[in-house]
Order: structure tokens, then C-alpha cells, then sequence
């Protein structure tokens, strides 16, 4: 399982700064609207001790850590579902993203320009969120169409899918993100099918300093049900946070294979079971998988390899039923 996160937001707040400080690339960072055309995609390895230290315990030849894909599109403004500026453009690339990185200017200064002229973060989530919600609210309809026509004939399931999308409408309708609706609906294949935009939840990335964000855009947030971080992006602050931050929202862990060919961390739902996470390394294991080798690996660390981790008894066998823990250590049996 890869991570992907886009990243949105009004021109000039700090996107296309994020991604670069990101990725290291060099992409295009202006002091105009629209100086993003084309979407960056860029793949950033996730920082782990973890898989360092395995590394060197196991003498692998190779390490492979998890990796985000992060997407940076063209600022987005007033009217985007409708057309207006680039970025209407560009969020199909965000469609299929599992995360949303919404980047707010909260930092003053007027060498750079703001799009709306006055620096209102609360205002700028509403501008962002009311064109996310627009457009998903364009995508239920045309579906909610083509539904009511299948639905008439008794089909049970397009029947139920129709409740479904009439539930989500009404959601949308009132202005709220479609993750509004009970975790059932939003789950529902039918519903993750259309990837709707708002259907994740946002992360916040507050481009200033502590001093900057209000008790207001605060309060904005928690209504929103959302999660957010502030980081001064002018000053190339350490970004581990954010991507600790995406994992955490996303409910996702990671769990280790080691030898001497490669070390290598694995992403994973939290949850999953044995024979699931098997599956993430190879898809023929999950329907082969007999059992697990499991350790946690501060415990392979500790006791210095397999052999006497063995000796000590913390080598553990478990079966299908075995949920997955982050930082888990595994050989999978399989037949």
C-alpha cells in the first residue's frame, strides 16, 4: 500500500514551497497566481529509525522504506468548480489521493501577494472547502441520474445505492464535506468508488508561526472535525510531523521484513490481519499464508538477531487470526 496526499489550497499560501521542501525538487514558486500549471507528483520516503537500525542488525545489502506520494496542484480560487482559475483543471489528479493537505496562509507581510487581498485564513478554508464540496456535489448528481433510472427496474442494489447517494447529497447540499456523513456510508464501495474529495478527511497545514493562528480558525477546525499543524514553511522546518500526522488520520502502521537481502517497511491498515499484511508483500501469501514469524522489533534489536531472539523466547508463531501491531517484525509460512 502507497500513501498518497494532495495537497490544495488559494495561490501564494505556501503549496508549492510545501512540496518542494517536501521532495527537494525544483518546481516552479512564484509570487503570482497560477505559477503551477501542471501537477507535480513527488515521492518522499518516510523517515524511520526503525528500518536504519534493522538495516544494520540484519547487514542488509538494500533498505526500502515506506513512501508518500504527495501532489501539488495549481492554486485553487473562488469559482474553481465552475472554471474559474487552473486549478479546476487538476483536481482529478487529487481524486484518488487517500489524503488531503490543505495549506492556509496565516502569515502576514504584504510582499506577497494574496489572492483575496487581506489575510482571512477562516475565510480561505471556506473558499477551498465550498469549491471541494461543489464539485463533489456535481459528481453525486451525475450519479444520483444515472441511479434513479437503474433503481426503478427493483434493483435491490442500485435501490440502495440511490439512499446512499441521496444521503450524501443531502450532506452536500447543506455545505458540508461528505465525510459529514456516518462512517458506514462513506465506507461503502459505491460511495469510495466516486472518490469524492471531500469523503477525506483534510489535514491543515497552518503556513505561519503559533502566534499567527487565532482561537477563531481554531475553533473553524475543530468544527470541521479535522486535524491540523502549524508550521512556518519559510523557515524549511522539519517535516516528519506531517507525514506521523497523514498515518495517524489514515489509521495506517507499518510493519518490518528483514534480512541480509533488504530491509524493507511495509504500510499497512491498522487492524489487518496476519494473512492481509502477508498479502502487502506478495499477493499469492495472503490465500497460501499458514503462519507468522513475529517479533516487535525493538526486541529483535535487543536480543541481537532471529537466532537469539529465538533462544530467548520472543520469537512468537501466530495464526490468521493475529491483528498486526505497528512495528512488527514478520517471516511469513506459507504454503
Amino acid at each position: 500500500m502507497k500513501l498518497s496526499i494532495g495537497i490544495v489550497g488559494l495561490p501564494n499560501v505556501g503549496k508549492s514551497t510545501l512540496f518542494k521542501l517536501l521532495t527537494q525538487n525544483d518546481v516552479v514558486i512564484a509570487n503570482y497566481p497560477f505559477a503551477t500549471i501542471d501537477p507535480n507528483v513527488g515521492v518522499v520516503e518516510v523517515p524511520d529509525r526503525r528500518i536504519d537500525q534493522l538495516a544494520a542488525l540484519s547487514k542488509s545489502k538494500k533498505k526500502i522504506p515506506a513512501v508518500v506520494e504527495f501532489y501539488d496542484i495549481a492554486g485553487l480560487v473562488k469559482g474553481a468548480s465552475e472554471g474559474e482559475g487552473l486549478g479546476n483543471q487538476f483536481l482529478s489528479h487529487i481524486r484518488e489521493t487517500q489524503a488531503i493537505v490543505q495549506v492556509v496562509r496565516c502569515f502576514g507581510g504584504s510582499d506577497i501577494i494574496h489572492v483575496e487581498e487581506t489575510i482571512d485564513p477562516v475565510r480561505d478554508i471556506a473558499i477551498i472547502n465550498g469549491e471541494l464540496v461543489a464539485k463533489d456535489r456535481e459528481s453525486v448528481s451525475k450519479w444520483m441520474g444515472k441511479l434513479e433510472g437503474e433503481a426503478r427496474t427493483g434493483d435491490k442494489t442500485k435501490i440502495k445505492e440511490l439512499e446512499l447517494a441521496k444521503k450524501v447529497a443531502t450532506t452536500l447540499e447543506a455545505g458540508d464535506p461528505a465525510y459529514f456523513c456516518d462512517a458506514e456510508t462513506v465506507a461503502h464501495p459505491a460511495i469510495k468508488s466516486l472518490n469524492l474529495l471531500t469523503a477525506k478527511t483534510p489535514i491543515y497545514l497552518l503556513n505561519g508561526t503559533e502566534a499567527d493562528v487565532t482561537d477563531a480558525l481554531k475553533e473553524k477546525i475543530q468544527a470541521l472535525r479535522a486535524h491540523y499543524l502549524v508550521m512556518d514553511l519559510s523557515a524549511a522546518p522539519d517535516l516528519t510531523p506531517l507525514v506521523t500526522k497523514a498515518y495517524e488520520v489514515l489509521g495506517l502502521i507499518s510493519f518490518f521484513t528483514t534480512g541480509e537481502d533488504e530491509t524493507r517497511a511495509w504500510t499497512i491498515v491498522n487492524g489487518w490481519k496476519a494473512p492481509q499484511a502477508a498479502g502487502a508483500i506478495h499477493t499469492d501469501f495472503e490465500s497460501k499464508f499458514i503462519r507468522a514469524e513475529v517479533i516487535f522489533w525493538e526486541d529483535l534489536i535487543t536480543a541481537g538477531g532471529w537466532t537469539q531472539a529465538k533462544q530467548k523466547g520472543k520469537l512468537r508463531l501466530e495464526g490468521k487470526d493475529y491483528s498486526m501491531k505497528d512495528g512488527d517484525v514478520i517471516v511469513v509460512r506459507h504454503g
